[in-house]
């Protein structure tokens, strides 16, 4: 090999010349390049012994001889790369076969542990770049997003929620597991922009049961979701009485349907009656006649019966209240309470004040719910009431609190533009300042002022051109359309049910248009959960039309007037305006 490298008169040697002629001889395809061997051939085409160039024969073989040393150079390599692990291993104690074996095959595992830590030393080799997402990356570093730097997805984590309002339109939203009722209200009230004033709720209905409640506040939207039929649906609605009995207790509890449970004709007094229900040490019970309908029978059952914190119960004798004689009807924890609508229709109920207290886990079963009727609407709202009191409890007050405190649950409340009677004052601006009006005399007479003046200016506009489309006699008679508290042509009873979802508190209305009279209106209103209702009458006077509710002794150019005037004073009705009776498409 090294005899490559040297001078040209070793190729004189006959010992060097019979070897090369023996080499040649064997391995001439690996020593001798193509080019070589063309041009020799080209130079004996005819197989004659010629005159040899030596020297370009030295230098062909030269070259030749280079590419070998390379080549062995690496073999010698490898060689004693073979030799050192030859060394290594005869030190061990090893058996005859192993020494046969001189190289062992390396495990696939360890292949592969090789390769990851490969991997892992590679983007350390990587040029410093700031990353503008680091968040995407993994906690090595690495500019490569891995499938584990990215937050998993929980199977549970969101909900498609349907809504519908009133009149049939409905809203689906994607909701998060851990979203309440307020939390979705106040998104739908955002979403829908209307008035945020706290009694907006979420109600689950079940069309084929007829059943249907308010859900508290607090409840999570996704877990009802869960219990709820595939005919079930939700509704967004406003209900005023949803926290009314904390503001009028008395209103609420009948003072002989409330009694102490340890004594026998014991009565709580009025100043305590919410703390001992709020008290989960106290026992207050709430007593009466039911209804009840029997389990499989059409035939309903009138018993005397205690509502307690440990559930509700019947006596099997009169009105006792002797543990033997009390039999369980059903548990507060695990049940909910329903209002039934058309309940003399679906269940022959004797009275149109139906109630169901319904089990949690029960979606459709009928022969599982407890039906029951009241006597009247005050007694139905009293069971009802102290049902949702004795199960949730504090947790109630905290709920009715936190709009008053101005906290505001989710990212999606919307400033608080509620009106009440104590925001809307009557004003006198004939002066340099405005003041407030407080005599209501005053206040009604400054009314009839502002309406002679409207009409003065309509009869001004009378004189000068005819009437057109936006002519004030023209608005008058329209512009109450846009009102929320205005609803057009409805029948009665359909007056009377949306009055009844909505609460039935005190002062809560609408107007309609009225059936008997097509160029009058109608008043519906709502007074100690009774519903009343007061033609508004038109009346002509100097060629101008009036709206009236006394027969002419009150007159207004609009019904929008109106509704102003007997919110700030009751005049002739029973209480003042106080809740319009809205209905909201979404």
């Amino acid at each position: 090999m090294a005899l490559a490298g040297c001078s040209d008169y070793f190729l004189h040697c006959p010992n060097y010349q019979g070897n090369v002629e023996r080499k040649s001889t064997h391995e001439q395809a690996n020593l001798i390049r193509p080019d070589f061997q063309q041009s020799s051939s080209q130079s004996s085409p005819n197989h004659q012994e010629d005159d040899v160039d030596l020297e370009a024969l030295v230098n062909n073989m030269n070259s030749s001889f280079e590419s070998l040393y390379s080549t062995c150079n690496v073999k010698s390599e490898l060689a004693s790369l073979v030799q050192n692990v030859n060394d290594d291993l005869s030190l061990k104690p090893t058996s005859p076969r192993q020494r046969v074996c001189r190289s062992q095959p390396m495990h696939i595992h360890a292949v592969r542990k090789l390769q990851e830590e490969e991997q892992q030393l590679r983007p350390s080799s990587l040029p410093a770049i700031p990353n503008p997402f680091p968040e995407l990356c993994s906690p090595a570093g690495s500019p490569v997003l891995s499938p584990g730097s990215l937050p998993q997805c929980q199977p549970s984590g969101c909900y498609i929620i349907k809504v519908f309002s009133e009149d049939g339109t409905g809203k689906v939203v994607e909701i998060p597991a851990d979203m309440t009722a307020r939390d979705l209200c106040q998104l739908l009230v955002y979403r829908s922009h209307c008035v945020d004033d706290s009694c907006w709720t979420l109600v689950e209905h079940h069309p084929l049961l007829g059943l249907e409640r308010c859900l508290e506040d607090h409840e999570l939207v996704a877990q009802v979701q869960v219990s709820m039929t595939s005919e079930s649906k939700f509704l967004f609605r406003k209900n005023y009485a949803k926290y009314e009995f904390f503001r009028n207790p008395l209103n609420f509890f009948p003072e002989q349907m409330v009694a102490w449970c340890q004594e026998t004709d014991g009565t709580i007094p009025h100043s305590q009656l919410l703390q001992n229900f709020l008290n989960p040490s106290s026992c207050p019970e709430i007593q009466g006649f039911l209804y009840m309908k029997e389990t499989a029978r059409k035939s309903w059952k009138k018993l005397y019966m205690f509502l307690r914190r440990s559930g509700l119960y019947y006596s099997t004798k009169g009105t006792s209240k002797e543990p033997r004689h009390l039999q369980l009807v059903a548990d507060l924890q695990d049940t909910n309470i329903f209002t039934v609508i058309a309940g003399k229709r679906l269940h022959s109920a004797p009275t149109d004040f139906e109630f169901c207290i319904k089990p949690n886990k029960v979606r459709n079963e009928s022969k599982e719910l407890r039906l029951l009727c009241a006597e009247d609407e005050q007694s139905r709202t009293c069971w009802m009431t102290a049902f949702r009191l004795l199960k949730y409890g504090t947790l109630l007050y905290q709920n009715y609190k936190i709009p008053q405190q101005g906290k505001a649950l989710s990212q999606f409340s919307s400033p608080v533009r509620s009106v009440s009677e104590n925001s809307l004052v009557a004003m006198d601006f004939s002066g340099r300042i405005g003041r407030v009006i407080e005599n209501p005399v005053e206040a009604q007479s400054a009314a009839m002022e502002e309406g002679h003046s409207w009409r003065k200016r309509s009869q001004r506009m009378n004189i000068l051109s005819s009437p057109s489309p936006l002519h004030p006699s023209s608005l008058s008679s329209i512009i109450h359309r846009t009102q929320l508290w205005f609803h057009g042509r409805i029948m009665r009873e359909e007056s009377h049910k949306m009055i009844i979802q909505q609460g039935q508190v005190d002062g809560l209305f609408l107007l309609r248009e009225s059936q008997s009279n097509p160029k009058a209106f109608v008043l519906t209103l709502c007074h100690n959960q009774k519903i009343k209702h007061f033609q508004i009458l038109p009346c002509e006077e100097d060629g101008q039309m009036f709206f009236t509710l006394d027969d002419g002794a009150t007159k207004f150019t609009d019904l929008i007037h109106l509704v102003e005037f007997y919110q700030l004073n009751k005049g002739v009705l029973p209480c003042k305006l106080k809740h319009p009776c809205t209905v909201v498409a979404l």
